[in-house]
């Protein structure tokens, strides 16, 4: 995998997490220009991903998100994805004012509780014909 094969707006989420397929949907559902591409986080392409990209991440509880070759985990990550999503959602990236170490711990606290609350699936989502090349 090289670096020209990474979309400009990548998002790599826990496939088997019913919280996070749901916010796969909204961005979908939101994303206008269809600029972002998915992939769950236990897919071969997004562990070759994190390897090139962000080796350090080892923790599965994290959404990634990846602009333009940068690497954003987290609230952070939320955040400036909401950023590219239509009006008036992307006001929400107003947020970022708010330091990550006041941010993140809510971000862990609901990752933490994500399967408890939202309970998950045995295999990851596959998504429909339509929307089949906007995951890798």
């Amino acid at each position: 995998m090289s670096a020209e094969t990474i979309p400009s707006y990548l998002l790599l989420f826990d496939g088997v997490c019913n919280l996070c397929n749901a916010s796969v949907n909204f961005v979908i559902r939101h994303d206008v220009r269809q600029r972002f591409y998915f992939a769950s986080l236990q897919s071969d392409f997004a562990r070759g991903t994190l390897s090139l990209k962000a080796p350090s991440i080892k923790d599965m509880r994290t959404v990634v998100y990846i602009e333009k070759g940068k690497v954003y985990t987290e609230s952070t990550a939320i955040l400036r994805m909401i950023r590219k999503l239509r009006f008036p959602l992307n006001l929400l990236y107003a947020f970022i004012i708010i330091p990550r170490f006041i941010r993140d711990p809510f971000y862990r606290y609901i990752a933490k509780n994500r399967y408890i609350w939202f309970g998950k699936k045995e295999a990851c989502m596959i998504p429909s014909p339509e929307l089949q090349h906007r995951f890798l």
